[in-house]
C-alpha cells in the first residue's frame, strides 16, 4: 500500500533538494536517482529551464511523496517503484530528483520535478485529475509488485468519522450529533433566529469564525477546517436562496412574537417592591393582567384549557423527546458498528501480506515473534467480521450507509432541540398559570 501526496515548491528549491538527498536518510546517497539533471546543480537547471521557456509563474517545482506501509517493502523495491512512477506520470518530459528515505519507521520516496515541461515548455497542471492519475499509477504499480493498495473509501471514512487524533471537544460534539457538518447546521439555524437581515446573518456567521464563499453555491469554512462545506450539502434548507427566505421568515415571526410575548407573572404577595411603592404595585398589576390575557390567548391557540392539559402536554413533549433520544442512540450504535467494520476491513487489508507469509511457514518462530502483534490484529479483525459477514464487505457501501445514518441523526437532533424549546415554553405557561391565574383561566 502506498499513500501519495503532492505540493508545490515556490521558494528555497535548493533547500528542498538538499533535504531529500540527505545522505543519512538515503543510505549514504545510494537511493538517489535523477533524470536530465545532476543532484548538486538540479535547482539551477530547473530555474534555467524557466528562463529559457519564459515562464513567470510562482511555482518552481512539484514535490511528490510516496509512502509505504511499515515492513511491507524493501528500500530497493521502493526506489524501483518510485522510478517506475516517474516514468509513467512524467514520461521523460520533466527533470526530476528521486530519493528513497529509510530513516523513518516507514519507507517513503521523495520526487521533486521541474514545473516546466522540457518538450512543450508548458507548466505542469496540478489538479484533481492529474492527482488521481498519480494515485492510479501508484496503486497499479504496487499491485503489479504484489503489494497492497490504498482503500480510498477508508481514507474518506477516516477523515469524516474516525475519532483518533481528534480533540475531546470535537469527539464529544460528534457523539451528540454535532459533527462539523451538523455543527455548521446548528450555527446557521441559531444565527438565522438572531439576524435582522441577510447582511446581518453573514456578519454574525463571520463573527463565529466562518469564512463565507460566494459563487454558484454559498459555502462555509470554519477557521479550524481546511475545506469549505457547501450549504446545499447539509440539506435543502441551506441553499443560498432558502437561507435568505428563512432569514425573512424568522424576522416576520419575531415581529409577530414581539406583539404576543408573554412575560413572567410577578408575584405581588410579600413583594418588597410592591410594599415600598404604590406606583410599582400599579404597574405590576397592569403587567400581570396583560401577561395573563396573552397567556390565555396562546394557550387557547394550543388547545390548552386547563392545568391538567398543561401537564399532559409537558408529558407528551417529554415522551417525544425521550423517543428522539432513543432513536439517536440507536443510530449512534449502528454508526459505531459500521465504523468498527470499516476498521476491521482496513486491518485485514493492511496485514494480509504478513499473515500470508506466516501461513506459508508457521514454523518460522523468528518471523512469528517479530510480527506477533500484526498477526493477532489480523486474526481478531477476521473473527469479528465473520460474526456478521460471509465475505469481506464493500467499503463503498458501508461509507454510503454511514453518511445516510449521520444525515438521519442530524435531522433527529434538530427535532430534539425544537422539542426541548417547546417543553421550556410549556413550563413557563405552567409557572405563570400556577402563580397568578389558577382556576380563573378555566372560566375564561
Amino acid at each position: 500500500m502506498a499513500v501519495t501526496k503532492i505540493h508545490p515548491i515556490k521558494s528555497t528549491l535548493n533547500l528542498a533538494i538538499d533535504y531529500i538527498t540527505n545522505s543519512e536518510k538515503t543510505d549514504q546517497e545510494i537511493l538517489i536517482s535523477t533524470h536530465k539533471c545532476h543532484v548538486t546543480t538540479a535547482h539551477t537547471q530547473f530555474l534555467k529551464r524557466r528562463v529559457q521557456e519564459q515562464v513567470h509563474g510562482t511555482v518552481l517545482a512539484r514535490h511528490l511523496i510516496q509512502s509505504f506501509l511499515p515492513g511491507e517493502i524493501s528500500p530497493e523495491l521502493a526506489h524501483e517503484i518510485g522510478l517506475e512512477l516517474c516514468k509513467r506520470i512524467l514520461k521523460d518530459e520533466y527533470e526530476f530528483v528521486l530519493s528513497t528515505h529509510i530513516d523513518k519507521y516507514h519507507i517513503h520516496n521523495h520526487i521533486i520535478f521541474n514545473n516546466v515541461n522540457m518538450i512543450t515548455g508548458k507548466c505542469y497542471q496540478s489538479n484533481k485529475k492529474t492527482y488521481h492519475q498519480i494515485r492510479y499509477q501508484s496503486d497499479l504499480i504496487c499491485k503489479e509488485k504484489g503489494l497492497s493498495i490504498i482503500d480510498e473509501y477508508y481514507e474518506i471514512f477516516k477523515k469524516k468519522y474516525k475519532t483518533k487524533g481528534k480533540s475531546w471537544y470535537e469527539d464529544n460534539q460528534r457523539k451528540q450529533g454535532i459533527s462539523w457538518k451538523s455543527k455548521l447546521q446548528f450555527d446557521i439555524d441559531r444565527v438565522i433566529r438572531q439576524s435582522k437581515n441577510w447582511d446581518d446573518f453573514l456578519s454574525k456567521m463571520e463573527k463565529l469564525d466562518y469564512e463565507i464563499k460566494h459563487g454558484k453555491h454559498i459555502a462555509f469554512r470554519h477557521k479550524d477546517k481546511e475545506r469549505v462545506t457547501r450549504g446545499k450539502t447539509i440539506g435543502e434548507d441551506y441553499s443560498e436562496k432558502r437561507l435568505k427566505e428563512r432569514v425573512t421568515e424568522s424576522l416576520s415571526r419575531k415581529r409577530k412574537l414581539s406583539k404576543e410575548q408573554v412575560g413572567n407573572i410577578i408575584n405581588l404577595v410579600n413583594n418588597s417592591k410592591v410594599q415600598a411603592s404604590k406606583g410599582y404595585e400599579f404597574w405590576a398589576t397592569k403587567h400581570n393582567l396583560k401577561s395573563a390575557s396573552k397567556i390565555v390567548l396562546l394557550m387557547r391557540e394550543k388547545g390548552i384549557k386547563s392545568f391538567a392539559q398543561i401537564d399532559k402536554a409537558i408529558q407528551e413533549s417529554a415522551t417525544k423527546r425521550q423517543e428522539l433520544q432513543d432513536k439517536m442512540k440507536k443510530i449512534e450504535h449502528e454508526i459505531n458498528q459500521l465504523s468498527m467494520t470499516m476498521e476491521n476491513i482496513h486491518t485485514i487489508k493492511k496485514y494480509r501480506h504478513i499473515y500470508q507469509v506466516y501461513k506459508e511457514d508457521t514454523t518460522d518462530k523468528a518471523f512469528l515473534k517479530e510480527n506477533q502483534t500484526e498477526i493477532t490484529l489480523y486474526r481478531n479483525a477476521l473473527k469479528n467480521l465473520k460474526k456478521s459477514y460471509a465475505k469481506l464487505p464493500n467499503t463503498k457501501k458501508i461509507l454510503t450507509q454511514l453518511d445516510l445514518l449521520q444525515e438521519k441523526k442530524n435531522t433527529l437532533f434538530q427535532e430534539y432541540s425544537s422539542t426541548k424549546n417547546s417543553i421550556s415554553e410549556l413550563y413557563q405557561f405552567r409557572k405563570n398559570y400556577e402563580t397568578y391565574l389558577g382556576e380563573e383561566v378555566e372560566r375564561w
